[in-house]
């Protein structure tokens, strides 16, 4: 029985490879990668010479079990992401989890994260936080989880393409209010930028400034107020037409407010129709 290990890989900066990771690369007999040409890069640099395969999102159901059937018949293997830690927002949690439901050991080789990196150059409390991760988009989906988040006091940390930043700010000013965010832009890379400001300022300057590389935003937590602590039925409702309103059908806008707030769905849908009459 083999080993498949979990190895972490710059997310930027080829300097920041560990020794470790190095090695074990070195070591293993192939190497699961989400995009075989990133990772042929980042082979080549280190003058490591193995056989890689395509493992990502479209093909896991398909190749997930040969991997395992190889490990199983003795061979060791490793998987990388083309930045930071495999298995944070990343296909690579499930062969894990198939590695471990067919008892086949997992070892992780840290290295390099963007959330964590990102954090802590906030300039925001690091005590506690949540990695969100992407938001979805679909609305469907989108809009629930930023009203779950929004009652969260934990600094929040999200990624965001460059292509959807604008809609994304825009949805979290009105979601969140205008909280302090640190935008990271290319962490570790040349053109690296933090900008510290607040929601409604980052809105404004990306209505002239387009947004370039990926971004890690982390944002203030929400501060817990005696409103907040009294939230009304009424309230909630609001939240509920907000929904209502980008698309969201009733029944399904009351369900998501309901796991974000603490009403049923049943009585926030009997208030909706109530007001609606």
């Amino acid at each position: 029985m083999g080993t498949l290990y979990v190895v972490g890989t710059p997310i930027g900066n080829l300097g920041d490879m560990t020794y470790r990771a190095v090695e074990t690369l070195q070591a293993v007999d192939f190497i699961c990668a989400e995009d075989t040409r990133v990772t042929m890069k980042l082979l080549n640099h280190f003058d490591i010479k193995k056989t890689v395969i395509a493992y990502h999102e479209h093909n896991e159901d398909a190749v997930g079990g040969s991997i395992c059937d190889r490990i199983e018949a003795g061979e060791n293997a490793a998987i990388v992401t083309d930045a930071g830690m495999p298995c944070i927002s990343d296909p690579g949690e499930r062969l894990v989890r198939r590695c471990y439901d067919r008892g086949i050991e997992v070892r992780v080789v840290p290295g390099p994260a963007a959330c964590i990196s990102a954090l802590a150059v906030s300039g925001l409390d690091t005590s506690r936080f949540s990695f969100e991760g992407f938001l979805s988009v679909t609305k469907k989906q989108r809009l629930p989880h930023l009203a779950k988040a929004a009652k969260e006091e934990n600094t929040l940390i999200f990624y965001e393409a460059p292509h959807k930043l604008t809609a994304t700010l825009n949805d979290m000013l009105e979601y969140f209010g205008d909280r302090r965010i640190s935008l990271c832009r290319e962490l570790t890379k040349i053109h690296e930028e933090v900008m510290r400001t607040t929601i409604s300022g980052a809105v404004e300057y990306y209505k002239e400034n387009k947004p370039r590389g990926e971004y890690v935003l982390v944002i203030e937590g929400a501060q817990e107020t005696p409103e907040d602590k009294s939230e009304t039925i009424e309230d909630a409702v609001k939240q509920v037409k907000t929904l209502v309103e980008k698309g969201m059908r009733g029944a399904d806008a009351c369900r998501s407010i309901a796991k974000a707030t603490g009403f049923s769905k049943s009585e926030l849908y009997a208030k909706l129709l109530e007001e609606e009459q």
